[in-house]
This record gives C-alpha cells, sequence and structure tokens, in this order.
C-alpha cells in the first residue's frame, strides 16, 4: 500500500503549486494523510489553517487521516530525536528554545505514519539526502521521493503569491468552478519540470465545466431558481452566470424612446409564445433586440435574448415593457 501525506504550512488559502502537490499525493497513493506543518510560528497566519482545509473540501480531495498537527507531536519529535542530539550532518534538529525544527519534525512524523512515498515541489529536493540521512539515523527506511516541477509566473519565477489566480481562493472568488481547477491540476499531473501557469486554461477548463452541470446544480451555484439555467448557460464561469441571474431577476430601470415602441409592441403580440420564435420574427421584421433587452433587463449585454424571455413569465415581461415606455 503507498501511503502519501500532503503537508502544508497554515499560511492561509492554498497556492496552486501546493495543490498541484495535495493533487499529485492523492493520485499517487491508496493512504493520505494531511499533515500541518506548524513548527515555526512565525510564518502561521490566524486562521490559515481554516482557509487550507476549505481549500481542499472545495477543490474535493478527501484524506484518510488527519489533520494532523506538528505542533501537538513535539513531544514525540524530541524524544525520537533525542539519540540524535541538537545537531545533525551540521543542521539544527532541536531551536535555541527547545523546539524541533522543520526536518526533524518531518522526518519523525513520516516515520510514524509510515509514509511510503513523499510527493513535493522541487524547491524540496536539496531536503532530499538529509532527510534520507535522517530516517536511517532513526532506524527506518527513506521513503520513495517524489519531486515535480514548480508553477511559475509569467517573469519564469516561482509563482507569487499575489499573482492573478495564483490560489485556490482567488480561483474561487473568480468564479471558477472547482472542477475546472482540479482538471487542470491533474492535467499537469507530476510533471517532472516547471510549468508556467495557465490561467486561460483554467478558463476553458471553467466553460467544460459549467457546460457538465446538471441545470439544477447550475442554478444552484448561481444562486438563482432552476428556471433561470438556460439563461445561465452562456456564461464563461460563476460570477458571470449570478450575473445573468441578477440581470433577469433585479431589472435596472430604463426609459426607453418613441423609436423603440414598433418593437416593443410587436413583443407584445408575440408574448407567451416560444421565445426561438419570437426573436426571430422580431429579427425578421428589423425589430429593435437592443431596445428589447433594455426593456428586460436594463443592461444592454447578457444572457441569450430568448434565454430572457424564457425564464420571464409573460405577465411580469409585459410588466416591464409597459414600465420603459
Amino acid at each position: 500500500m503507498r501511503r502519501t501525506r500532503f503537508a502544508p504550512s497554515p499560511t492561509g488559502s492554498l497556492h496552486v503549486g501546493n495543490a498541484l502537490s495535495a493533487v499529485a499525493a492523492r493520485s499517487l497513493g491508496d493512504w493520505l494523510l494531511l499533515r500541518i506543518d506548524d513548527t515555526d510560528p512565525a510564518r502561521n497566519v490566524p486562521g490559515g489553517e481554516d482557509e487550507l482545509l476549505r481549500d481542499l473540501e472545495w477543490l474535493g480531495l478527501e484524506w484518510d487521516e488527519g489533520p494532523v498537527r506538528q505542533s501537538e507531536r513535539r513531544e514525540r519529535h524530541l524524544e525520537a530525536g533525542a539519540p540524535l542530539g541538537e545537531r545533525f550532518d551540521g543542521v539544527t534538529l532541536v531551536r535555541e528554545d527547545g523546539s524541533p525544527t522543520y526536518h526533524l519534525a518531518s522526518v519523525v512524523d513520516d516515520v510514524d505514519f509510515g509514509i511510503t512515498d513523499v510527493v513535493r515541489g522541487n524547491d524540496h529536493r536539496p531536503n532530499e539526502a538529509l532527510h534520507g540521512r535522517l530516517f536511517e539515523a532513526l532506524g527506518a527506511t527513506p521513503p520513495e521521493f517524489v519531486h515535480h516541477g514548480l508553477i511559475l509566473g509569467e517573469d519564469g519565477k516561482k509563482l507569487s503569491k499575489r499573482a492573478e489566480g495564483a490560489t485556490v481562493a482567488q480561483l474561487r472568488e473568480a468564479g471558477i468552478p472547482a472542477e475546472a481547477v482540479r482538471a487542470y491540476l491533474e492535467e499537469l499531473g507530476v510533471p517532472r519540470h516547471d510549468v508556467h501557469y495557465d490561467l486561460p486554461r483554467i478558463r476553458r477548463l471553467a466553460i467544460d465545466a459549467m457546460g457538465a452541470l446538471s441545470d439544477e446544480e447550475l442554478a444552484a451555484r448561481a444562486g438563482a431558481p432552476p428556471e433561470l439555467a438556460p439563461a445561465l448557460r452562456g456564461a464563461r464561469d460563476l460570477n458571470e452566470a449570478r450575473e445573468f441571474a441578477v440581470q433577469i431577476l433585479e431589472p435596472e430601470p430604463v426609459t426607453l424612446p418613441e423609436e423603440a415602441r414598433p418593437t416593443l409592441e410587436r413583443f407584445k403580440e408575440l408574448a407567451g409564445g416560444d421565445p426561438h420564435e419570437t426573436i426571430r420574427e422580431l429579427k425578421a421584421v428589423g425589430g429593435n433586440l437592443r431596445a428589447l433587452r433594455l426593456a428586460l433587463t436594463g443592461r444592454e449585454r447578457g444572457p441569450e435574448l430568448w434565454t430572457v424571455v424564457a425564464a420571464l413569465p409573460r405577465e411580469e415581461a409585459l410588466r416591464r415593457i409597459d414600465a420603459a415606455l
């Protein structure tokens, strides 16, 4: 059985590079431990662990044990490391304040939880030899170390947390469905080399993910009633879907000029019939479809016009037309 672990520090929302490690560890292992590496108080952010857990759950990533906090296993780390002393191969294992360093805590935890495969970014590669010797010094067999390429920004350096879409929370707030983020990370797999972050690819996957949602699920995520689902179908992300729903449910008041009247009067005659046919007929006679959209939603752009017509009860559509005139 391959036992893997994902061991983030509680520094706030998950960086997409860390999310890649999590998805890779989940796919490579039969069993996954979630471990919170909180041995360095200076790096820990209040509420950081809650943010991490929310991100992982949103991504649909499940673990078999945890979260295990390293800070709660301090005595065990010091007990296991006692025979090795405070330094090992020139590296500090126990700080002056008596707390274990990352190197000691990480290896002891991997031994105790029987981790067979450690999946992490290439920036951890320099630790591999030291950790291997630490495992042997503790009388344990080192795990397989699997290092993957880093996700780079446009500048060719490791993607900054401040870059657009660099954290799971940013992607969620941008209206990207979780399925799209997970699909992108699974596409990357365990890259041997560094990869440039492809946010446009995530946006394309978002459109696919939106298309795969049922009407009920799409409407629920947009906070809209199910009958609005056809109108939400043209949205490129969940934020746009929410905006489309607002357009239909909460129209902006408008007053249209007299030249809009013929189109709107003709619409009133056709209202209640097939929405596709209604729009097709108005188009055929050169109707002012911009004026009709403005009358129904108060906006110049939005979901396909026939879907707006389909979503509105006939009486409500007529009320909006009369109000605009």
